[in-house]
């Protein structure tokens, strides 16, 4: 006979409290581990003020990052794929498509403007990895081709900001095709004495390594960005070896002389404006003080070291 004198155990219910902290407020950095205000992240180009880690970036946020203000024209918006193979693994890529521009407000993986850069006109193209792992296709082709005149016409700098896992499959060789096309566009711009800068990010692979993105008559990378052709794991199975440290990381490949500098985001848009008017034989901007003039001649010397790395570093 149970005792009346005891009472029943129950669970605890939980309590579905509401945060109090509202979403995506605060970020961790993957590399320190410090919890980072987003609005303060967001205002140092998102890079973690204590170990300074670049998280990656939007395509649209690095052109207003490089443009003075907001001052600068969007070419091409339109174009966008018809998916010429009705390609469908394990969904149709129309679908996958669609989820894309729905997601990132963008037709494909890459934004091209024209504009200034520190008064320097320019024609400046940055991909979007939220977009199909910021792949290239035939639209991505086309409108880094079209940059390309475009900059030829102008006779102005172009710079392209790589971010990319390589060639869409989802287009077969039709995204291949678009390498050659490229490269025909910026043989054209060199023998035009027109200067090209491809700046790689995290991360930079694939098919897009191998074309454009390693084309420019100077590269710049970011820190600790992921640059490459075919992943670590299928390389140390092919050569039969344990690669090295670091190994496909930007200092890695500057100290083989496969890249010509390494450069802070905070530090990019000065370092472009100083090396494009070295290469382009355009006067300085006049200091407003003797000392700033001294400053701006010995960044001007270290941007050209950087970009033409010494004997020993190849």
């Amino acid at each position: 006979m149970p005792a009346w004198f005891k009472k029943a155990r129950r669970p605890i219910a939980a309590q579905d409290k509401a945060s109090r902290v509202p979403e995506g407020l605060w970020v961790k950095c993957p590399s320190c581990g410090k919890a980072l205000y987003n609005k303060e992240l967001t205002a140092n180009l998102h890079v973690c003020p204590k170990c300074a880690h670049h998280f990656r970036m939007t395509a649209a946020d690095r052109l207003r990052m490089l443009f003075d203000g907001a001052d600068w024209t969007e070419h091409d918006v339109e174009l966008r794929s018809n998916d010429p193979l009705r390609f469908t693994d394990t969904k149709p890529y129309r679908a996958r498509l669609e989820a894309s521009i729905k997601a990132t407000g963008l037709n494909d993986a890459i934004i091209v403007g024209s504009g200034r850069l520190d008064d320097i006109p320019v024609v400046i193209g940055a991909m979007e990895y939220s977009f199909i792992g910021g792949s290239m296709g035939v639209v991505v082709g086309e409108k880094i081709a079209r940059a390309a005149e475009r900059a030829l016409q102008e006779r102005c700098p172009l710079i392209i900001v790589s971010c990319s896992g390589g060639a869409r499959m989802m287009e077969g060789a039709l995204s291949l095709m678009q390498m050659a096309k490229i490269a025909a566009a910026l043989g054209r711009l060199d023998r035009a004495g027109v200067p090209y800068v491809s700046i790689l990010t995290d991360p930079t692979t694939g098919g897009v390594t191998a074309s454009f993105a390693m084309l420019g008559d100077v590269h710049i990378a970011e820190p600790k960005a992921l640059i490459g052709f075919a992943g670590p794991r299928v390389i140390e199975q092919t050569i039969r070896q344990k690669l090295p440290e670091g190994f496909q990381r930007s200092e890695f490949l500057l100290a083989k002389g496969f890249i010509d500098a390494i450069v802070d985001r905070r530090e990019l848009k000065a370092t472009l404006a100083l090396l494009l008017r070295a290469m382009q034989g355009l006067p300085s901007p006049a200091p407003k003080t003797a000392a700033a003039e001294t400053e701006t001649e010995t960044e001007s010397e270290t941007t050209i070291r950087l970009a033409r790395p010494a004997p020993d570093q190849t």
